[in-house]
C-alpha cells in the first residue's frame, strides 16, 4: 500500500529555503536510494554525536548498521530520539558574488525513534537491504554472515514517517546590480560519483574475472 506524502511536523519543517521543501514521499526515497552513506545523530551523555553510518531502505523502513559496541548505535538503540541526514551533492554554484555562492543539492532528514532488531530472520533482510544497496549484487556472490558475525553487528530499523526533503537546482541567484557589471564569471560546475575500474585484493588469485556484478557498477 502506498503511504501518503510527508507531513511536517514541528521539527521536519523546512523553515529557511521553504521554496525547496518537498513533500512527495517518492523524492524521500530517491534521495536516499542516492546517496550510500547516511550520518547518524543521537546525545550520548549529554553531547551530540553524529557519526557516518551504512545504511539502506526497504519500503518506508530504513535499516542502520554497525559494531554492537558502537556508542551511537547503542543510545539509538534505547529508544531515544535520532536525526538520520542524507545529502547527494549535484553541483557548486559560482556566483557574481562570495555572498552568493551555493550549491545544488537533494538532502533528507529523518527524524525518530529506531528499533533493535532482534528477530534473525529481520536481522538477515536488514543486512541482506544494507549490502545490497552499498554494493548490488554482493548478498548473491559473497558468503553470508555467520553466527558469530550476526552477534557482533547491531542491526537497527528506523521507520520513514517524520522527514523533510530539501533540494536545489539551477543556477546563482544573483543580485540584480550585480548582473551586468561585475566581471566573475557565474554558473554551476556539475559534481558526480563515478565508479572507477575495480582494484582486485592482492591476495586474489591471479586471472581472477570481476564478477559481473560489479563490472556493472563501475560502468
Amino acid at each position: 500500500m502506498t503511504r501518503p506524502d510527508l507531513s511536517p511536523t514541528d521539527r521536519s519543517t523546512i523553515k529557511r529555503g521553504k521554496n525547496r521543501a518537498m513533500t512527495d514521499r517518492s523524492a524521500l526515497h530517491d534521495v536516499l536510494d542516492a546517496g550510500l552513506v547516511c550520518h547518524l545523530g543521537v546525545v550520548v551523555d549529554g553531547s551530540p554525536l553524529v557519526l557516518p553510518t551504512g545504511y539502506g531502505r526497504d519500503g518506508d523502513t530504513l535499516y542502520l548498521h554497525g559494531s554492537t559496541g558502537a556508542r551511537s548505535l547503542r543510545a539509538a538503540a534505547d529508544g531515544v530520539d535520532v536525526c538520520v541526514n542524507v545529502t547527494v551533492l549535484d553541483g557548486v554554484v559560482y556566483a557574481r558574488s562570495v555572498f552568493h555562492h551555493s550549491m545544488n543539492y537533494r538532502s533528507a532528514v529523518v527524524h525518530g525513534r529506531a528499533t533493535l532488531v532482534t528477530d534473525d530472520d529481520e536481522k538477515l533482510h536488514g543486512l541482506r537491504v544494507l549490502t545490497e544497496h552499498l554494493a548490488p549484487g554482493s548478498w548473491g556472490h559473497a558468503r553470508l554472515p555467520n553466527r558469530k558475525e550476526l552477534a557482533a553487528t547491531a542491526v537497527l530499523a528506523l521507520d520513514l514517517t517524520e522527514a523533510a526533503v530539501k533540494v536545489r537546482t539551477g543556477g546563482p541567484v544573483d543580485d540584480e546590480e550585480d548582473i551586468g557589471t561585475v566581471p566573475a564569471w557565474a554558473g554551476v560546475l556539475p559534481v558526480r560519483q563515478v565508479f572507477g575500474e575495480p582494484e582486485p585484493c592482492h591476495l586474489q588469485p591471479e586471472g581472477t574475472p570481476v564478477p559481473g556484478h560489479v563490472r556493472r557498477r563501475a560502468g
